[in-house]
């Protein structure tokens, strides 16, 4: 043997670190984009259908509601109450002090609009379906709705007041249109 210098590429036992490495990343890459290729058709499996995604919004034309007139509509098979608040529920659903609320949430904090309240329609106690939709309803001390199970009572801005339920009605994600026209969901 001789004590002679391998050339750079080093030597008939050695690759050249930076091609090894380039290899290495190389294939590494094609790897991943190889895994990934297999992967995202489970993946996207896992998204809801088109029939669901098409359930999971609901667009409700506000221009038949009167001042004081309360719809239910439903979305995601439950019922969101919409409520065409006159002047003064407005008032004095935003008069009300903080402090007497279990849940305490100030009313601009839970409308788009002061005239529009939109909530969904299911108790926060045991999940019943509260009265105050028709005029004929028992509404409860505050004007909103009434819930006769177990004797939950909310107000014009469906705030709990009263009895077992633990929460305001629901505030759904929704966004207005049009000065008459609303997207729930």
């Amino acid at each position: 043997m001789s004590d002679t210098a391998h050339p750079a590429g080093g030597g008939a036992h050695g690759a050249d670190p930076s091609r090894r490495d380039f290899l290495t990343l190389t294939a590494a890459a094609l790897g991943a984009v190889g895994l990934g290729s297999v992967a995202w058709p489970f993946i996207d499996s896992m998204n809801p259908a088109k029939d669901t995604l098409a359930l999971s919004t609901t667009e409700v034309d506000l221009s038949p509601v009167a001042v004081g007139q309360r719809v239910t509509v439903v979305w995601r098979g439950k019922p969101v109450f919409i409520d065409h608040r006159p002047p003064e529920e407005i008032k004095k659903a935003e008069e009300v002090d903080l402090g007497e609320l279990r849940d305490p949430q100030k009313d601009s904090d839970r409308v788009k609009k002061a005239e529009w309240l939109v909530v969904v329609g299911v108790c926060t106690h045991l999940g019943c379906i509260p009265l105050g939709q028709k005029d004929t309803d028992d509404r409860g001390p505050f004007g909103g709705w009434f819930c006769p199970c177990h004797g939950s009572i909310y107000d014009t801005s469906g705030r709990i007041r009263q009895g077992p339920a633990p929460a305001n009605l629901a505030v759904p994600p929704y966004a207005f249109g049009s000065d008459t026209t609303i997207k729930i969901g």
